[in-house]
């Protein structure tokens, strides 16, 4: 076997031959072979008549982004000079403050220092912050729950688990107390609290033992559901209550019943409770002056046991008993965010504290959105929360009433309790503040619960319902929700066709389930997928955020924000592919490496498609008529009319490989009209961007030599890495635009009639 050695200089210039080969058929041979990829003249055409604006917007209220709970390394170094220099030059405006601790079912301890209701002074129960305005808040936490009786969400990943099946009957669960009818001044019977158990595959069972904690329930109902999964497809079938699974006179203590007397074939098992009795739990004091009344309210559950009694009486388990995640996995209606100090399991995650938040410039000095946490945590700490703010000065625009309730299993009439009593104490401290919610999950079509009694199904239309028969609608100022419409794991590049469908799609079901027109709807947190992928690091990711924008602005939309603003490293995602929601790679000190797609079709819509400011912007429809040849349209354009007199058109080449030269048409009812003069054209596509996954080989500029190198990517880089093309274009009634294949392009200028 001979092995020959070539040298440095001579495996460049090999290498640089190649490439160069590759460049020349590219651009002299394939347009001559394959004539498709040159495209013929098309046309975008924007809709200019007045009556037809599609929505108006001023880009420092509507265009912002939003910052969550990260390691506490990632804010030190993102929120310092020069990365948060590179950060605002994206030019996203106001900011949301994202509560990561509800998602995780944790208590939030917005201020570290405040005060705990158990009247012994043992730093234990409900806490409320303090209002004390002290040393500035620089990080808060969340503290997990004790009573907590879900083993898993779409937010608590592997952390923590339910004390319904964790083999201690020294633990239990305990619902909400103010979903209790002392709080919320309506019978028990109409806010049931449950708890269900995942047998993960059909088992035969005939009998439950229920282990009881106090208080416990007078009338309750045991139930088996009929279909497949009642947590993710809800309206498939119905819960039947087992031939024996009534109780109306409950005692507590530990309660064997025969649920039916032969094994029936079950996967999932609801106990449905609906009278309480109103018994003190462990926490009630022995001094009766010193009662809390949350601790006699809502239901218990130390243990649950499930399975087939044999001929001598005996109850055969086959749940699995264990504190991880490996026990017989249960959901619960809600949590007592009763707790204590030792429940502050980790400071690595930490959640900005809300003065930081509002000092480091990452503000920008415009009034933020804040949260309350809502699902897990007390009207008292949530109204504190505000009072401190208020007296800081801090501007607020709106207050967020809870973390993705949807995602929490949380049904809306449960909700809408705790949103009145929530809003009742928070407008107390400020008439004024605008309230709203209630931020659900990323999806696609409208959200549906298990019927009511009138057979209704939808989420968001039983929780208006709510709110009007209580006459309280005045408390909802907006309406929010989060967007993530890919599986990350599973994106094609056509999947990037969905979008503008996906969105004006579930625009119109939130509209028909009632949210009234007078108000505003706000996607506060958005990205491509919830699972992270290398897709987030290619020019897709870039193709659709601009799409997004576009389409939820022409919609009708009132405001987005994008997730996440501040740079994180790169985390393991889909099918082994590396990815990161910031606009940035960093190093593993939270250093800026280099820009992403993200960053720079960032600032293509918020510097060069708008003008940046409070200016009114005005929408117009705008379509081209380039299409597939199956229907999809390939690019997408979306107009606006800016304060300065100028029109700007931002045009989305969704097409991977070919360009298009088009001409842009402004038509209203008189007559047509065409860019004229000096026109501004911002061009992002794949000669300004291109990732390459880790392992990959590619020729890159020498910084010495000026000669070109070979590349070993063993991280994922980005190369070229921008920066956006600028050009300048005299145009007139015959010009034409060039859209590079996979490209962002926005046009900007003045017209007149051709």
């Amino acid at each position: 076997m001979v092995v020959q050695v070539q040298s440095a200089n001579s495996f460049v210039l090999k290498r640089f031959k190649e490439h160069t080969l590759r460049i020349l058929i590219a651009v002299v041979l394939l347009p001559l072979l394959c004539p498709h990829n040159v495209s013929v003249a098309q046309t975008i055409q924007v809709d200019i008549t007045p009556a037809h604006a599609t929505n108006h917007f001023a880009p420092n209220q509507s265009l912002g982004a939003g910052i969550d709970r990260v390691p506490g390394a990632a804010l030190d170094k993102g929120l310092t000079q020069p990365s948060l220099d590179k950060v605002l030059a994206s030019g996203w405006q106001p900011v949301t403050y994202r509560q990561n601790t509800e998602l995780a079912m944790e208590a939030w301890h917005w201020n570290p220092k405040g005060a705990w209701s158990d009247p012994s002074g043992n730093g234990k129960g409900y806490f409320t912050g303090s209002t004390t305005l002290d040393e500035p808040i620089r990080y808060s936490y969340g503290y997990s729950l004790p009573h907590r009786g879900t083993t898993r969400n779409d937010g608590t990943g592997n952390g923590g688990f339910s004390r319904l099946t964790d083999g201690d009957e020294n633990l239990y669960w305990k619902s909400n107390p103010y979903l209790s009818e002392r709080f919320t001044g309506e019978s028990d019977s109409l806010h049931p609290q449950w708890v269900i158990l995942d047998l993960n595959q059909n088992q035969l069972v005939n009998t439950i033992r229920i282990a009881w904690a106090n208080p416990y329930a007078v009338r309750y109902v045991v139930q088996y559901w009929t279909a497949d999964d009642p947590i993710k497809a809800q309206t498939k079938g119905v819960w039947q209550t087992f031939p024996n699974g009534t109780a109306v006179q409950g005692k507590g203590g530990s309660e064997t019943i025969r649920l039916s007397e032969n094994p029936m074939p079950v996967r999932f098992v609801r106990i449905l409770m609906t009278k309480s009795s109103n018994t003190c739990d462990s926490h009630q004091p022995s001094d009766p002056k010193l009662a809390d009344p949350r601790n006699c309210v809502g239901y218990g559950i130390r243990e649950l046991y499930l399975g087939t009694v044999s001929a001598d009486g005996v109850l055969h388990d086959i749940l699995r008993h264990t504190p991880d995640q490996e026990q017989t996995a249960t959901y619960c209606s809600s949590v007592d965010p009763w707790h204590e100090p030792t429940d502050l399991l980790s400071t690595k995650q930490t959640q900005l504290g809300l003065d930081w938040f509002y000092s480091s410039g990452v503000t920008r000095g415009l009034p933020a959105m804040v949260p309350v946490a809502l699902l897990y945590d007390t009207p008292e700490t949530a109204a504190a929360e505000i009072a401190y703010l208020k007296k800081r000065g801090y501007p607020i625009s709106y207050v967020e009433m809870g973390e993705e309730s949807d995602g929490q299993f949380m049904v809306p009439e449960d909700y809408g309790a705790l949103y009145l009593q929530f809003a009742t104490a928070l407008h107390r401290v400020d008439p004024a503040l605008k309230l709203g919610g209630p931020s659900f999950q990323g999806v696609n079509k409208d959200i549906e619960v298990w019927p009511d009694t009138n057979g209704r199904v939808s989420w968001l239309g039983r929780f208006l319902d709510y709110l009007k028969q209580h006459g309280r609608m005045n408390d909802l100022a907006f309406f929010s929700f989060e967007h993530y419409p890919y599986d990350g794991c599973k994106s094609t590049w056509g999947s990037l066709y969905d979008e503008p469908d996906l969105m004006s799609h579930i625009m119109q079901a939130w509209r028909e389930d009632g949210v009234p027109p007078n108000i505003p709807m706000l996607i506060t947190e958005s990205n491509l997928s919830s699972s992270a992928s290398e897709t987030y690091m290619d020019m897709f990711a870039g193709i659709w955020l601009a799409d997004y924008v576009g389409s939820f602005l022409n919609s009708g939309g009132n405001g987005l924000y994008f997730f996440h603003y501040l740079p994180l490293q790169m985390e393991h995602g889909c099918n082994d592919s590396p990815g990161t929601f910031g606009m940035f790679t960093v190093d593993a000190g939270y250093q800026i490496q280099q820009p992403l797609s993200q960053f720079f079709v960032s600032q293509l819509v918020n510097v060069e498609w708008v003008q940046p400011g409070s200016g009114e912007h005005q929408m117009f429809p705008a379509k081209s008529d380039i299409d597939d040849g199956a229907g999809h349209t390939l690019v997408t354009a979306y107009a606006l009319k800016r304060p300065d007199g100028q029109w700007s058109v931002m045009a989305v080449n969704r097409d991977q490989q070919n360009g298009h030269r088009v001409r842009v048409v402004f038509q209203d009812q008189d007559a047509a009209r065409v860019f004229s003069g000096k026109v501004e054209v911002a061009t992002f596509g794949r000669n300004q961007y291109a990732w390459h996954p880790a392992e990959t080989e590619f020729m890159a500029h020498s910084e010495h030599a000026g000669e070109p190198s070979v590349i070993v990517n063993t991280k994922g880089m980005a190369n070229p890495d921008g920066p956006i093309l600028h050009t300048t274009e005299t145009a007139g009634r015959d010009t034409l635009f060039d859209l590079p294949a996979a490209s962002v392009v926005v046009i900007r200028g003045r017209t007149i009639a051709p």
